[in-house]
């Protein structure tokens, strides 16, 4: 158990069952009353976002998560499977554990698994990837009406928005939390 007080971003809270991550919180002080907490919470399993205010110095169950550094090594058809760095064991992910991270998994690649008790819960990824354009149209000089941007598609199968002068084969980076190109990587 955890002070309500005590909470930070990323804090994992068991509430009636169900794991909850706190994205966002703040300590409000009315002018009347006591002081309390209000938090944005994610489900862990379902990506759910609910607003939650606790009093302050309630007593809120949190949950024990391991993180724990590991490496992909290769999609199987079904699952994604990784491999512990420190204990070389290997865990197959299923989909719902893995979602949209695997537009940005390349093999050998390191991320952080979080685990509850043994359970696999989610994939953190670093907040950008290196990928290879696999495929794009040429662009035209000239060619405004798109804003300057044209669709290309990624080693991973991910398409993303890049600008006109990039082509097949350049390497790009690619924020992992909204998809969007951040900038050409020189050769």
């Amino acid at each position: 158990m955890i002070s309500t007080n005590d909470l930070k971003n990323g804090t994992v809270l068991d509430l009636d069952g169900q794991l909850w991550t706190v994205i966002w919180f703040q300590h409000h002080k009315p002018g009347k009353g006591n002081t309390v907490v209000r938090t944005k919470l994610k489900a862990v399993l379902s990506g759910k976002v609910v607003d939650k205010t606790f009093n302050s110095d309630t007593k809120v169950a949190d949950a024990q998560v391991d993180r724990r550094e590991m490496q992909y090594l290769y999609f199987d058809g079904s699952s994604w499977v990784f491999m512990d760095t420190q204990t070389y064991d290997q865990l197959s992910l299923e989909e719902n554990v893995v979602g949209d991270a695997k537009n940005y998994l390349l093999e050998e690649q390191l991320v952080t698994v979080a685990l509850h008790e043994e359970n696999p819960l989610y994939i953190d990824l670093p907040a950008s990837v290196e990928l290879e354009v696999t495929y794009t149209e040429p662009g035209l000089q000239g060619d405004r009406s798109s804003g300057g941007t044209k669709p290309a598609t990624v080693q991973t199968g991910l398409q993303i928005q890049v600008p006109l002068f990039l082509t097949t084969g350049e390497k790009v980076k690619v924020d992992t939390r909204t998809g969007e190109y951040l900038g050409r990587i020189g050769s």
